[in-house]
Formats: structure tokens, C-alpha cells, sequence
């Protein structure tokens, strides 16, 4: 038998980029755990998100943190959350798994997904280039998630500062959506 030895590597090599201004950059070290309420679990669900996160379930298209601050939960559909943090290793969703004790169905989403973090005073003026979302302030303010299309690609977009957002997109069309982002900085510099 051969012997054969996996190492992970990041969709884009760890890219970054300063574009006089507004900095792009991958964050491979993003763990994505998605979290699905059991056909008539909610109350079970919200008890264990509480107990485990020392937070409530967001609402579709809100966020709340953890209270260590580490786990960003993004409410992306009814019955769905996403938990998005910081993580270097393969047992994300152990980790989401131990909080929440069984109370709901968890899958581990971090390779499937690209992570791209844009920040900058021009970086409104970027995205709007290509996204179709009102990313004014007051439409799409700090914590605020939404799924939407860009350049074609399918993209969860969190407004984490006032001008930075954090850019979740298939892993198999990194390359094409980093083009578009890049791209789209270029138009606007």
C-alpha cells in the first residue's frame, strides 16, 4: 500500500491584496459548521443555542456573537444557522456539536466555501459594482447577512465594519469570484 499524505491547502494560496486603499484577502481559517432545526425542535434548539453560545438564534438575515465573542451566528434561512469562527483544524463541527448537545442537525461546511474579507474606505463602491444589494448603512448595517448573486457566483455576504465585509462563495469558482472582486476594486481605484 502507498503511502499518501492529505495536506489541505487554501482555495486561492492565502491571497491578499492592498489596492491603494482596500485590502482583499482569503481567510482559509474561517470554519463554516451549518446548523438545522429538527422537525419540531425549535424550543429544544433555542434552549442549547443559549446554554452553548450564550446567545439567541438570529433572525433570517441577522447575526448575534457568542458571548466570548469567537462564534458568529448568521441566520440564513428559517430552521437554518450558520456558525462561523475562527478555527485551524478539522473538528469544527465537534466543536458546534459539544454546545448545542444534540439538539439539532450540524454539518460541516468549511471546505465547501471560499472566504474573502474586504475592507476599506472604497469598498462600498466596489461591491456595488457587482452586487445587487443596497449595501448603504442603513439598509445593510454592521451584522447583517444576506445570500445573493455576484458576477453570476452565489455569495453570503456579512457586513462586519463599517467598511468591511466578510464574502462566502463556492470553493469550485474561487478563482473566477476572486477575478470579479478584483476586478470590480480595480473599476473603482
Amino acid at each position: 500500500m502507498s503511502d499518501f499524505t492529505l495536506t489541505a491547502k487554501p482555495a486561492l494560496g492565502g491571497y491578499r491584496q492592498n489596492f491603494g486603499g482596500i485590502t482583499l484577502s482569503e481567510h482559509p481559517d474561517i470554519a463554516i459548521v451549518s446548523i438545522a432545526t429538527p422537525l419540531g425542535g425549535e424550543t429544544a434548539l433555542v434552549q442549547a443555542v443559549t446554554g452553548g453560545f450564550g446567545a439567541s438564534p438570529p433572525p433570517v438575515g441577522g447575526t448575534t456573537l457568542s458571548s466570548d465573542g469567537r462564534i458568529r451566528l448568521l441566520g440564513m434561512a428559517p430552521g437554518q444557522v450558520f456558525a462561523v469562527f475562527e478555527h485551524d483544524g478539522a473538528n469544527a463541527r465537534a466543536l458546534v456539536d459539544g454546545k448545542l448537545e444534540g439538539a439539532a442537525y450540524t454539518t460541516d461546511q468549511t471546505d465547501v466555501w471560499v472566504a474573502l474579507r474586504i475592507d476599506g474606505q472604497r469598498t462600498r463602491a466596489a461591491l456595488e459594482r457587482i452586487c445587487p444589494l443596497d449595501l448603504h448603512p442603513g439598509a445593510f448595517p454592521e451584522g447583517r447577512v444576506a445570500r445573493t448573486v455576484m458576477e453570476h457566483l452565489g455569495v453570503i455576504i456579512l457586513r462586519e465594519g463599517p467598511d468591511a465585509f466578510l464574502l462566502l462563495s463556492a470553493r469550485s469558482s474561487a478563482g473566477s469570484f476572486l477575478h470579479a472582486v478584483e476586478t470590480s476594486i480595480q473599476n473603482v481605484m
